[in-house]
């Protein structure tokens, strides 16, 4: 195991792969509240090895009680009110509430009906809007390590 660890460490230097300088720690807890799954996909992505947002320290958990970061994407529906409240009522202070996509953020996609409630912001706080329909992993981290206080850092490629 030493030995796989060293030969990493030397390929990481040689291609000159960048850490983050400040080592942030951060649990996310994603609701879908009445999405079409295409931000559910994105949002996936950034577990793959291209993106690998864990390396920054950020990682999505089972349980509310353990998240810092309440991610939400799709239009609140009336059913899925009640358990987003739940949620956020379940976490630790201070607590963050990201929406993620155009039917999360309020830009109408969906439409309105009697079934649904509205975007993110008519039931919780939010704190960071991420727009796109779906918007790209990319814009996902860069506005999650935004608002850790990660502004310096970018993504390699």
């Amino acid at each position: 195991m030493y030995v796989l660890l060293r030969q990493l460490s030397r390929i990481r230097r040689d291609a000159d792969i960048s850490v983050p300088k400040r080592r942030i720690s951060a649990a996310m807890r994603h609701v879908d509240s009445g999405s079409c799954n295409g931000c559910e996909q994105e949002l996936e992505a950034l577990s793959n090895p291209f993106y690998d947002l864990q390396r920054y320290g950020i990682t999505m958990v089972a349980s509310p009680r353990h998240a810092d970061i309440l991610v939400v994407t799709g239009t609140v529906t009336t059913r899925m009110e009640g358990p987003l409240r739940l949620a956020y009522g379940a976490m630790p202070e201070p607590r963050i509430v990201a929406a993620i996509g155009n039917c999360a953020i309020g830009a109408g996609v969906i439409g309105e009906a009697e079934c649904l409630v509205g975007d993110v912001s008519m039931v919780l706080p939010v704190d960071i809007r991420i727009p796109g329909c779906p918007p790209t992993p990319d814009a996902i981290a860069s506005a999650l390590l935004r608002a850790l206080g990660e502004s310096s850092t970018s993504l390699p490629r």
